[in-house]
């Protein structure tokens, strides 16, 4: 696992040799972390002790700002959010397959999962690609052609070894590593080849025999055929040409799995193969000493080699690698080819361990420690040096290894299994860049219960950019701005939301939405306040925003307030079909009266008397209006009242009488706090007194106006159906 190291800050907070003094002054070194993205803040601060501090600093002081992973950028970036697709095509078909069987159902799951491991390794050649290109790039790259050429080889290796085609496991391993080894690792090279192929007598370049030696090791027949046959044609050797017409064909000829439909059918082939080798290596034997040199190398020597190899014999070939400077897994490869060509899979780590005691992999290499340890059967310790390279590598070969069995899915200590443990390990990676929080959601939420809490805090986190709606802003956003207020789901919002659902988190989702609730309260965008505070069942939340709506009458007026609460309405519905299941309906009724007061206001602004006036009735009448606003809806009677027309039927009248006889008796007697807090606020003078004073005014005002009633005998009037 990955050590502990120092930050060194920079300008320095004080210079070397400092630190006693910067002590002495009674400051301390603070640190604070941000749940956004894992970074540290680093500032000086005043010792916990105040006696302590010695004298003030003076000016600014720095703040130093740190993490310590670098956030992807650039190429990196695009990578970790293309390959997650296959991560999570790999939860879908783990999560699909059934527990424990076996049979034609497990080779199907097998062969998916090789396909998307195939996958992994296409995407690595392709960043690969990319990264090695010559063009000028768009911005720097964060890591250069050479890393992901790596992480390709650990996982193309990963797959022949653990996850070969299905059918396969059992069968000989040879083939599969020398074409991985020919593809990952191109010996001889193509320019070599080229080089030699234009001269006239090849054989007296000094990396002639080293060329055909290295093609006969990788099993590049069309190679090795191309120069034994200018050798058969050209070179003054007899024997040699003898020979060479007689090698050519065994080479070409060297029987591969994939060419038989049976094993035992390979297997006969490769013995009689390897009798027509014994065949040649008894005609090199017979060939005279002094016929073995041709004045420039001993061919002898050479081609001894060359049918050493392809006899099969192991000394042979770890020396002419060595020579080579041919590493371990171009012997063990070789060997799986030459000397033991029924070798399984199962089998290698024993052939592997012998041959890596005289060739040891590079320990500074952590490519090739990787190789040796899936080589060796040790996918644990393959895990800890792919951390090591890349904690994307051994997040993504822990998630597939556990599908396989290939490691246990025993939880530890901590709670977590070897495969949980890589995985949130990534993440930390992945949580330095805010941005990619979708994919750090997902790949937290393929952790158990851990993994889904801290899901939970991210989520929470993430920045709903709700600001542009008091901004107005028009940009590249707007659409989604004008979504939102239009009441549907948009923009971040509707990305963490969607998240919530897909990973059925349900209780990051009501936080959110009582975090948006907060937020458009704060932008007096009080319907979707009220939406947002609704699904989140935020009762005590909706009786904040109600408050809130109400304080708008006393700070805007009626006017601006009716404007303001518009938008409620929608959702006031939505709260009234779902009130039975709500644990208090107290805030629904204080917020059907906000609405309640608002239409009130906007129809007498509109000039639709009645219906104003029947909404007086209606909000005094079915208690919809506390007893706190009794009397600020009976002072806005007053112009209904004085109107030439008459609103209120006689017995409207008399439910205004009674209202207001109770108010000003109950305030009469003591509970003034009760029934004038409210009107007192609309008064000049913010007391009870101008509050009685007004009520006054609107006892007059029902007096003449039921005195009205008398004299014009209107007995009533002709009430709407309407719903409300």
């Amino acid at each position: 696992m990955p050590g502990y190291c120092s930050v060194q800050l920079s300008p320095p907070l004080f210079e070397q040799g400092s630190a006693e003094g910067f002590k002495a002054s009674g400051r301390t070194l603070a640190l604070a972390f941000s749940p956004r993205d894992d970074s540290v803040a680093v500032f000086p601060t005043n010792n916990a002790e105040p006696s302590l501090l010695k004298a003030k600093p003076s000016g600014a002081q720095p703040v130093y700002f740190a993490l310590d992973q670098k956030p992807p950028l650039s190429e990196r970036r695009t990578f970790i959010s293309d390959v997650s697709i296959i991560f999570a095509a790999v939860q879908h078909l783990v999560s699909q397959k059934t527990p424990g069987k076996l049979g034609k159902e497990d080779d199907d799951f097998l062969q998916k999962l090789r396909k998307l491991a195939i996958d992994y390794d296409n995407f690595c050649k392709e960043c690969w690609a990319y990264c090695s290109r010559e063009l000028p790039q768009a911005e720097p790259l964060q890591y250069d052609g050479d890393h992901y050429r790596q992480l390709a080889t650990c996982w193309s290796l990963f797959t022949v070894l653990y996850i070969p085609e299905v059918g396969m496991e059992e069968a000989p391993c040879g083939d599969d590593l020398m074409e991985w080894l020919n593809i990952n690792y191109i010996e001889p090279s193509t320019e070599e080849g080229d080089h030699l192929s234009k001269l006239d007598k090849p054989w007296e370049d000094e990396t002639f025999w080293p060329y055909l030696t290295r093609a006969t090791l990788r099993g590049l027949s069309r190679a090795t055929a191309f120069f034994l046959d200018v050798l058969a044609q050209s070179h003054p050797s007899d024997y040699l040409r003898r020979l060479s017409q007689n090698l050519s064909p065994l080479l070409s000829n060297l029987p591969r799995l994939n060419q038989f439909n049976a094993e035992k059918d390979f297997a006969l082939a490769a013995r009689r193969w390897k009798d027509k080798v014994k065949t040649l290596r008894i005609d090199l034997d017979r060939i005279p000493e002094d016929a073995r040199d041709d004045g420039f190398d001993n061919w002898w020597d050479r081609l001894s080699d060359v049918v050493g190899v392809l006899e099969g014999r192991g000394e042979v070939l770890k020396r002419v690698c060595a020579e080579l400077g041919a590493d371990w897994k171009e012997v063990c490869t070789a060997w799986a080819i030459f000397v033991d060509p029924r070798l399984r899979r199962h089998e290698l780590p024993d052939i592997v361990v012998d041959i890596l005691d005289e060739m040891p992999p590079d320990p500074t290499n952590l490519e090739d420690s990787i190789h040796s340890s899936l080589f060796l059967g040790k996918p644990q310790q393959a895990l800890s040096e792919a951390h090591q390279l890349d904690p994307w590598l051994s997040a993504h070969l822990a998630d597939v290894m556990e599908a396989i069995r290939l490691i246990d899915h025993d939880v530890f200590d901590s709670g977590l299994t070897l495969r949980e443990w890589y995985i949130l390990a990534y993440t930390e990676y992945l949580h330095t860049d805010p941005g990619l929080w979708r994919l750090t959601v997902d790949y937290l939420c393929s952790c158990g219960d851990i993994g889904k809490e801290m899901a939970d805090e991210v989520l929470v986190r993430v920045p709903l950019q709700l600001h542009r709606l008091s901004r107005g802003l028009e940009d590249a956003d707007g659409d989604d701005t004008a979504k939102i207020r239009a009441g549907d789901l948009a923009g971040v919002l509707k990305d963490v939301n969607t998240s919530c659902y897909e990973h059925q988190r349900e209780g990051a989702r009501r936080a959110v939405c009582r975090i948006a609730a907060r937020g458009f309260l704060d932008q007096k965008e009080f319907g979707l306040a009220v939406a947002y505070a609704t699904s989140a069942e935020d009762w005590p939340g909706l009786g904040r925003i109600v408050d809130c709506v109400l304080e708008e009458y006393f700070a805007q007026g009626s006017a601006d307030f009716a404007r303001l609460v518009a938008n409620i309405a929608p959702s006031l519905q939505t709260l009234r079909a779902q009130q039975e299941s709500i644990a208090s309906g107290v805030f629904v009724y204080r917020l059907m009266f906000a609405v309640r007061l608002a239409e009130f206001h906007q129809r007498r602004l509109s000039g639709e008397l009645h219906e104003a006036a029947y909404d007086v009735v209606a909000m005094l009448r079915d208690d919809i209006a506390p007893k706190a606003w009794w009397a600020v809806v009976l002072s806005e009677a007053v112009d209904l009242l004085q109107n030439d027309e008459m609103l209120f039927s006689s017995e409207d009248a008399c439910l205004l009488l009674r209202r207001l006889e109770e108010v000003c008796t109950r305030s009469a007697q003591g509970s003034g706090s009760d029934y004038l807090s409210a009107l007192a606020r609309t008064t000049r003078s913010k007391d009870e007194k101008g509050a009685l004073q007004r009520l006054q005014v609107v006892r007059l005002v029902l007096a003449k106006y039921y005195a009205r009633c008398g004299v014009i005998g209107v007995g009533g009037r002709v009430e709407t159906n309407s719903v409300y």
